[in-house]
């Protein structure tokens, strides 16, 4: 089993939301992905969303799209990035780390011993970007048979159906993209969030997760009066980007600190 059940159970007994950080592994080079990911735990995370790198990440604005080439430049692979989390997992037992990237690589690795090596590295979540739910059945079944969580994603235009798909494959959390695009591209309507995620959360029986759009401490605030996490990734990304060379846990730590706190002001 999964370290993301248990964090979200230990989050509403607290009434608190998950804060749910998303870096690129790799970027802005090897050598800070284990600093960031550990000043984003300092900071406050309750998970951390760790990207795969890949050379054409569709759902992914400018700005991740940045942390990707700059990623790829260095030969990260998805074998690296595994390699990454056991490393952090020498240091960390408890934070869970989902994956999220796309096809591709999965592919090329191979399903099975992909979900083998990524159980045996610490993995708790898998979210595949154009991974469909209808055609996830033995993907799921081979993510949950060795303790991960499978992740999908809802959008503003998903109907019905859809809910009912992620409900039965998906497990941990729902990702709802919270605006019609790409990550960064706009400003999030939280009026629009607040009406979709009761029903989303009533159908599938699980936890929200909202991202695309939410890019400083009070939108995030809004975010968490209605969602169950808060998944914040450009933002991160850019400030990394803007930091003076070895100042960039730093800077990410401390403003995941103001996150966090406007987050948590809404008990």
């Amino acid at each position: 089993m999964s370290r993301i059940p248990a964090k979200f159970a230990e989050l509403q007994s607290q009434q608190r939301k998950a804060l749910i950080p998303f870096i690129t592994a790799g970027d802005p080079e090897p050598g800070q992905t284990l600093p960031l990911m550990r000043a984003l735990v300092e900071g406050g995370a309750d998970i951390i969303e760790l990207g795969v790198p890949f050379s054409d990440p569709m759902a992914d604005g400018p700005t991740i799209q940045r942390a990707s080439e700059r990623a790829l430049a260095y030969g990260i692979s998805l074998k690296i990035v595994l390699g990454m989390v056991r490393e952090f997992r020498k240091g960390d037992a408890t934070t869970p780390v989902v994956l999220m990237g796309y096809a591709n690589p999965v592919e090329a690795y191979g399903v099975d011993a992909f979900a083998a090596d990524a159980a045996a590295a610490g993995v708790d979540g898998v979210l595949i970007v154009d991974y469909p739910p209808e055609e996830c059945g033995e993907f799921s079944r081979v993510m949950k048979a060795v303790g991960i969580d499978p992740i999908f994603l809802l959008a503003p235009t998903s109907v019905e159906s859809r809910f009912a798909d992620v409900a039965q494959l998906g497990s941990g959390y729902i990702y709802y993209v919270s605006l019609k695009g790409v990550t960064g591209a706009a400003t999030i309507d939280t009026d629009e969030v607040a009406q979709r995620i009761p029903a989303i959360r009533a159908k599938v029986g699980m936890p929200v997760g909202v991202g695309f759009g939410i890019r400083d401490a009070a939108s995030a605030a809004r975010i968490a009066r209605v969602a169950d996490a808060v998944v914040i990734g450009s933002k991160i990304i850019e400030t990394i980007e803007q930091a003076p060379a070895g100042t960039a846990a730093e800077r990410v730590t401390a403003f995941l600190r103001q996150v966090r706190t406007a987050m948590d002001k809404e008990k």
